[in-house]
């Protein structure tokens, strides 16, 4: 190399070629025009036709190309999504990645006991302060769904809890329409006002339609109600290839591909330029086993597709990671690297389920250290190393000469901390060394640093008057709301 010049040196991965890419756009506006999607809803039925959709049978509505491009193009291509101090957290579009928790685990690992049980409260606490530890998890979610609250205001407590043991954005689910009214409510509490709460969001609500093509009626009502009131959220369609969606792979992205833009339709109609992300799961429906399968390859191939699909639309873009595994072990390290490193190759901006374990069915807060880890490797992978005149060392090496060593060199000096990646939980002792210290496995090393954060970290506390509040507000809407039944 000559003079100064510098080259960075970054993988890269591509699956799809641009006319792979635009046949499946093309095949996603033809099944939208010719076999169009059911809405179970009325506002959203009469948006459709007031755009001039097609009814094509009761809840039936054949949606043309031109109106799902043109609300394609009002929707944004860059979100920023802050912290609930109002300090900027993440850039979502371009290829910006964040990774964060996923929500509504209903079993979690003791960490005491090591025994499987049915998630409480306290372990979206654990999970939330667990994260907020952690240097790469983005945004955090429930990470559980508890069984010891009262189901209507099951989702109020659980954003409640997090606001309360985190700074970090939160991702989050809502049964219908009327906790997420209380939950966009807390959120204004919380920033000072709904004018800032707009200006600076801190909350991503999630939501999906119902495979095969259809809206239901709670997942509409959530996403006009989140368009509305300008609150980001994240509607993706999760179907099981061979289950809810074709078997094949390309059958099921442009399936899923349909409800998600007819999804992103019926938003930009009721408010254009509100804040929305998309993306799909397809894992597949194991044909051996009958399970939803989060480690399959399956899943990552159609997530590094629908990845580059969202990209040349130039639209903010979720993607998963996870586990089929039960146990925090080989199994599940294999599953959660072979996913992250991958996501983060596809440029995906919102990569949720981070530590999900048992087929996106058990928690475990140890695990949430495990993919902190495995994040943090898989950036220095993607950060790649520079080629200038100095890294190539000819210099350093002229110097040292045949026979010499670079243990104690000065260009080692000026470049060890930038070159090299440090574990925080990995094994890098020599076996004797290992063994002295008690021999412990990866998982056994990181039940213990769970135990240790919970027993330390403190997260920046709300203020007592912003705490009070909240708590006024869950106790009315635990005696005002009815019971409730979740809607995707």
């Amino acid at each position: 190399m000559n003079g100064g010049n510098s080259v960075q040196c970054r993988p890269r991965y591509r699956l799809l070629t641009e006319d792979q890419i635009e046949a499946f756009h093309r095949a996603t506006l033809e099944i939208l025009d010719t076999r169009g999607v059911m809405v179970q809803h009325e506002e959203g039925q009469q948006l459709l036709a007031d755009a001039g959709c097609r009814r094509l049978d009761g809840e039936e509505f054949s949606i043309p190309g031109w109106l799902v491009e043109e609300c394609m193009r009002s929707a944004p291509s860059r979100l920023t999504i802050y912290d609930r101090r109002g300090e900027e957290a993440m850039r979502l579009g371009g290829r910006h990645i964040h990774f964060g928790l996923g929500t509504d685990l209903i079993s979690t690992v003791d960490l005491e006991t090591g025994e499987v049980r049915d998630s409480v409260l306290q372990d979206v606490v654990n999970a939330a302060r667990v994260a907020d530890s952690c240097r790469d998890i983005d945004f955090i979610a429930s990470f559980a769904l508890p069984h010891d609250v009262p189901t209507n205001t099951m989702y109020i407590q659980c954003v409640k809890a997090q606001l309360e043991n985190s700074t970090k954005p939160i991702f989050f689910t809502a049964a219908g329409k009327e906790d997420l009214s209380v939950i966009i409510a807390m959120a204004g509490v919380v920033a000072g006002g709904e004018v800032l709460r707009r200006e600076k969001p801190f909350l991503i609500h999630y939501s999906e339609p119902t495979p095969p093509l259809r809206h239901s009626h709670g997942a509409v009502s959530k996403l006009l109600l989140c368009a509305e009131e300008q609150v980001p959220i994240c509607y993706t369609p999760a179907a099981m290839l061979g289950g809810s969606a074709p078997v094949t792979l390309a059958g099921g992205i442009v399936q899923a591909n349909a409800e998600a833009l007819s999804g992103l339709v019926l938003h930009q109609l009721k408010r254009k330029g509100a804040p929305i992300i998309s993306g799909l799961a397809l894992p597949p429906l194991d044909m051996r086993t009958s399970i939803c399968s989060y480690g399959a390859p399956e899943l990552q191939l159609t997530n590094s597709a629908f990845a580059e699909l969202y990209e040349s639309y130039d639209l903010p873009r979720w993607s998963t990671v996870g586990a089929d595994s039960h146990a925090l072990d080989a199994q599940a390290a294999l599953e959660h690297a072979i996913s992250t490193l991958l996501s983060a190759l596809d440029g995906a901006n919102l990569i949720h389920d981070a530590g999900y374990l048992g087929q996106g069915l058990l928690g475990n807060p140890a695990a949430i250290l495990m993919s902190d880890e495995i994040i943090s490797f898989v950036k220095r992978v993607l950060r790649g190393f520079e080629m200038t005149p100095e890294t190539l060392a000819l210099q350093a090496m002229r110097e040292i000469g045949p026979g010499g060593d670079y243990l104690g060199a000065d260009h080692t000096y000026q470049h060890f901390r930038a070159e090299q990646w440090f574990p925080r939980h990995l094994n890098r002792d020599e076996p004797e060394t290992w063994r002295a210290k008690g021999g412990r496995t990866y998982g056994e090393v990181l039940t213990q640093a769970a135990r240790e954060v919970l027993g330390s970290h403190q997260p920046d506390p709300l203020p007592a008057n912003v705490l009070e509040k909240l708590d006024e507000m869950a106790a009315h809407a635990e005696h005002t709301l009815g019971a409730v039944e979740f809607t995707a």
